[in-house]
């Protein structure tokens, strides 16, 4: 995977506007907040909400964290929203209901032309893309190699399960979840998400056990509502001491095996063969890369 793509385990959703979460945010320790212009804010409130965008975007940014903001779908609102998002304080915006990968183009030159007026480096804002429909789960692999910019993806659950007729629970989300994440890896982009509904908080322990699974099965963080999730997200995305502390032995086992020539390596009873190393080796990296972060 592309070594600058982030490490983010927890994006927590802030309504664009609210001052009150908004100013609160910085204290909750997520990796990252979303400052949201979509569903968190009513029809009436979306011109106002944009209007305060890059004050918002500033209150943030001053605490030192990561602001991304996600835009609305519509045409009409979503032009708005970009314009009102790109600068030097967002560093990406997320689509959601991406429809196709000449969605994401048509978007990524609008960005590339703001980003050139207003003095900054091209490239500079990211995009994530949200599956949320069956047209677009048809085409993941396609969307998440659609531009450059493209550098996560994830399925939206509540509204892939509205727009299926499926409840957002484990049994209906496995399958599509799962080839999102694998389309997001075929691509190299940033595998977001869970299986279940992102609604679901109060059950710390389901929740929970629904994280543990997500990064047994590839995913690397997950956008999310409330607090405890950023806690959650962010204990059960970071290595543990004793994997840490394993994947150091079987490196080191490796390194020493080479250094003496031998080909084949056995590692408290297992013979250690280059996947085995490799995933040793990036958990090593994954641990260096969060270890100072709350």
């Amino acid at each position: 995977m592309n070594e600058e793509l982030p490490l983010w385990r927890s994006i927590l959703f802030v309504p664009a506007n609210v001052d009150r979460f908004i100013d609160g945010a910085a204290g909750r320790g997520a990796d990252a907040y979303i400052l949201d212009l979509e569903d968190s804010v009513p029809m009436a409130g979306k011109a106002s909400a944009r209007e305060g965008l890059q004050d918002a975007v500033r209150r943030l940014d001053q605490a030192g964290v990561d602001v991304l903001v996600r835009i609305n779908r519509p045409w009409r609102l979503a032009l708005r929203d970009v314009e009102a998002a790109v600068s030097a304080g967002v560093c990406a915006l997320a689509l959601p209901k991406t429809p196709d990968p000449g969605h994401v183009c048509a978007m990524a030159e609008i960005i590339d032309e703001l980003e050139m007026e207003r003095g900054l480096v091209n490239g500079h804002t990211r995009l994530i893309v949200m599956i949320e429909t069956p047209g677009a789960y048809f085409q993941a692999r396609e969307i998440a190699a659609a531009h450059p910019r493209v550098m996560a993806m994830t399925l939206g659950q509540e509204d892939f399960s509205l727009e299926t007729g499926m409840l957002p629970e484990p049994e209906g989300l496995f399958t599509p979840a799962l080839q999102v994440m694998l389309a997001a890896r075929a691509a190299g982009v940033v595998p977001l998400g869970f299986v279940g509904s992102i609604a679901e908080y109060s059950d710390e322990e389901k929740f929970r056990g629904m994280i543990r699974q997500a990064r047994r099965l590839g995913f690397a963080g997950s956008f999310c509502i409330h607090p405890l999730q950023v806690r959650v997200l962010n204990e059960e995305m970071m290595p543990s001491e004793a994997e840490v502390s394993e994947a150091g032995e079987i490196v080191a086992a490796y390194e020493q095996a080479k250094a003496e020539g031998r080909g084949s390596v056995e590692h408290r009873g297992k013979m250690l063969d280059e996947p085995i190393v490799q995933r040793a080796s990036r958990l090593l990296a994954q641990h260096g890369g969060l270890k100072d972060r709350h």
